[in-house]
């Protein structure tokens, strides 16, 4: 007080009021200290009082998730960068589980799932933030999955249909369209309600841009999240990113929203967690990964959902990828996760390489829930179609060996393959529910059996530009989900063999 009363009047009265703001008072934290750290993990200790999947901060402003809770030690997997870590360091507990952020804000951004920014469009204006472990809603809250979500890929809507509230998997080797299909399925939300979220796991940069580049392409972006945890990443950044995302789209979800949360992917995925408990010395189990690799995938995708229009009506629809080697859908990962989803799209190698795209396996892809969310019109030309593609392929085989086929063989044969053409779809090209069934129809019709296999994208292509302008309100009435009559199919059928006719000039 005695420099107090040196200083002039002015200046004393500006420090007298600065003190008599001052609150003292004890803030109490726990405060520990790093004992090593490396490869995206670190042993710290003296926080006696942190709980299991808690956040922490080091003095370099790093965060870590603790998952090791040890006598003397606890396990911290790191989820930013360890370069400014030593051995010594302080560091604080948070006392808050792992969160996300959310909001409106987030569309059409790219970001991570503790909320740092990973494009140029500066800080990210989130509303709240979200633990991202969420209990899943209870059995009396769900819905049926009963409303269709949409692909406009010919392959996935007639044949391996998707609800919303559905997990439908998406499986196959690398480089055979996975992702193509799961960008596909967000782009064709365009005119729809539905919220896009695609969160990257483990990806390269330069797959992710691309993603990104294609989005903003179709104009989907803006009402679309990007979350990433690139490959460069730690193993725990990587972790937690596909619960983070799920986090996010049940944000939208209870607000009444439907939602499409793709997951691309989680063999890699599985890779950082099997990394993550290696380096916590965790006891391995089958193929190295730990005991609860099943676990952490089904209460993941058990957050995807359908909730009752008492509970607020909205979904979320997850597509989540997996990789498989050699055609192996056998394998620890991939039957994990079939076991858990509602179905799954398998893509071919063998169809890739003959260059049907998207090279969906007909035979091998299911979906658990069926019919039950098909348009009516897709359940009438879709049980014909599948029956005579499935004769198709076998048939396509043993006439491999057979010298003389007979006559309805050959029949069979013709009209498998130009079904096989009509299924083929370029990259990210999307079509509407009637541009799929005058397709999908006319192939039922036999209209491309007296015609080339390379003519009939051709012949497609005419009637998909200009029945829609004959049939008057009819592919409105197909999109609203309205069962057409006779009268209807018959009219359907005279445009498109009146169009046939004057496609070949007679």
């Amino acid at each position: 007080m005695a420099a107090l009363k040196e200083l002039p009047d002015r200046l004393q009265g500006l420090v007298a009021d600065a003190l008599a703001e001052v609150e003292p008072g004890l803030h109490q934290s726990d405060v520990g200290r790093v004992e090593s750290v490396g490869s995206g993990v670190a042993r710290v200790s003296g926080l006696s009082r942190l709980g299991a999947e808690t956040l922490v901060e080091f003095s370099s402003g790093a965060l870590g998730l603790a998952l090791d809770l040890d006598e003397e030690t606890i396990g911290v997997a790191l989820l930013g960068d360890e370069a400014a870590l030593a051995a010594g360091d302080e560091v604080r507990a948070l006392h808050r589980l792992a969160d996300t952020p959310v909001g409106e804000a987030l569309l059409g951004r790219v970001f991570d799932a503790i909320g740092s920014v990973r494009d140029a469009a500066g800080p990210l204006q989130a509303e709240t933030r979200w633990p991202i472990e969420r209990p899943a809603p209870s059995i009396m809250a769900r819905s049926p999955v009963q409303r269709p979500l949409q692909t406009g890929l010919k392959s996935v809507d007639a044949l391996v249909p998707i609800g919303r509230g559905q997990r439908e998997l998406i499986v196959g080797d690398r480089q055979t369209g996975k992702t193509a299909i799961a960008v596909a399925t967000l782009i064709n939300q365009a005119d729809t309600d539905v919220v896009g979220i695609y969160c990257a796991i483990g990806q390269r940069g330069t797959a992710v841009a691309r993603v990104i580049e294609d989005l903003r392409a179709a104009g989907v972006l803006e009402k679309t999240a990007v979350m990433v945890a690139a490959g460069e990443d730690p193993p725990g950044l990587q972790f937690i990113t596909p619960y983070a995302a799920m986090s996010l789209a049940e944000y939208f979800r209870d607000q009444g929203r439907d939602v499409v949360l793709v997951l691309d992917d989680l063999t890699r995925h599985a890779r950082s967690y099997r990394e993550l408990s290696l380096l916590l010395r965790r006891p391995p189990g089958r193929e190295a990964y730990p005991g609860d690799i099943f676990f952490i995938h089904s209460r993941l995708l058990e957050r995807a959902t359908c909730l009752r229009s008492d509970e607020g009506g909205g979904s979320v629809t997850a597509l989540p990828i997996v990789e498989t080697q050699a055609e192996d859908i056998s394998a620890y990962i991939p039957t994990n996760l079939i076991s858990i989803t509602d179905g799954q799209i398998y893509l071919s190698p063998a169809l890739f390489r003959k260059g049907v795209m998207p090279a969906v396996d007909v035979g091998r892809s299911v979906s658990r829930v069926g019919g039950k969310t098909q348009l009516p019109a897709y359940r009438r030309v879709a049980g014909d179609l599948r029956l005579a593609y499935s004769q198709f392929e076998e048939l396509e085989t043993f006439s491999r060996f057979a010298t003389r086929l007979d006559e309805e063989t050959r029949r069979t044969i013709t009209r498998g393959r130009r079904v096989r053409e009509i299924l083929k779809q370029g990259r990210l090209e999307t079509l509407s529910v009637a541009e799929q069934i005058i397709a999908l129809q006319a192939a039922n019709q036999g209209l491309f059996d007296d015609i080339t296999a390379q003519q009939t994208l051709d012949l497609a292509q005419h009637l998909r530009r200009h029945a829609p302008a004959q049939l008057e309100d009819m592919p409105q009435r197909m999109m609203a989900g309205e069962t057409l009559d006779e009268q209807d199919w018959e009219s359907l059928n005279r445009v498109l063999a009146q169009l046939a006719k004057e496609w070949r000039g007679d």
